[in-house]
């Protein structure tokens, strides 16, 4: 069973369909509990960095989501869930994210429409384990106004990469962890893809 984290961010039932469709039972949650019992968590979210750390810790969900980030387990990030992994972010000020991939989330500097949104590109995502069978420059639906920079000595982190302005990293995977700057649930076939990949990740680590 998957975990779905809710902290109040977010269309958390539009993952928890994308999951059941590629057959992968998923459930929508507040309880710590049902965090660190599940074999995979996924952390989506829209909105605000700095309002998700805080709903995390008043929810009591932070130290779960830090215990499912410690590599034992499958972990997906998606948009903000992503953003949050992250050590900083300059939204509305610099803010200290999860810290679990070294870098900052800047916003998207003048010279195009903000938010980025809409369908883009994908590109250099071979090797990583949820782009299995997707082709290089399949689109992606993305909706977001910061995007995240991984620090320069970062080294063991695998990265897909997009255009907006920027070259940005649109997908990390490190280890167990995986995250999308994009929405995968409403990425139609090529996100339906990638769930598909993340539930044969976590079928095959619960073997």
């Amino acid at each position: 069973m998957i975990a779905v984290v809710d902290y109040g961010r977010g269309n958390l039932g539009s993952v928890e369909k994308a999951f059941a469709r590629v057959g992968m039972p998923a459930v929508v949650t507040q309880d710590a509990r049902v965090v660190d019992d599940a074999d995979a968590v996924v952390l989506p979210g829209d909105g605000a960095f700095h309002d998700a750390m805080t709903n995390l810790e008043q929810l009591g969900l932070l130290d779960a989501v830090r215990r499912a980030l410690d590599g034992t387990r499958p972990f997906l990030g998606i948009c903000l869930g992503y953003q949050l992994l992250f050590s900083w972010s300059e939204e509305f000020g610099e803010g200290r994210g999860l810290d679990i991939v070294p870098g900052t989330v800047r916003r998207f500097p003048p010279g195009r429409k903000v938010p980025h949104m809409g369908w883009n590109r994908v590109h250099d995502a071979a090797g990583m384990r949820v782009f299995d069978g997707i082709p290089d420059g399949a689109h992606f639906y993305f909706v977001h106004s910061y995007y995240p920079v991984l620090a320069a000595a970062t080294t063991d982190v695998k990265v897909a990469w997009c255009e907006y302005g920027v070259r940005f990293a649109a997908a990390i995977e490190r280890g167990s962890i995986h995250a999308t700057q994009f929405h995968p649930e409403k990425s139609q076939r090529w996100g339906i893809r990638l769930l598909e990949n993340f539930a044969a990740v976590v079928k095959e680590h619960g073997r």
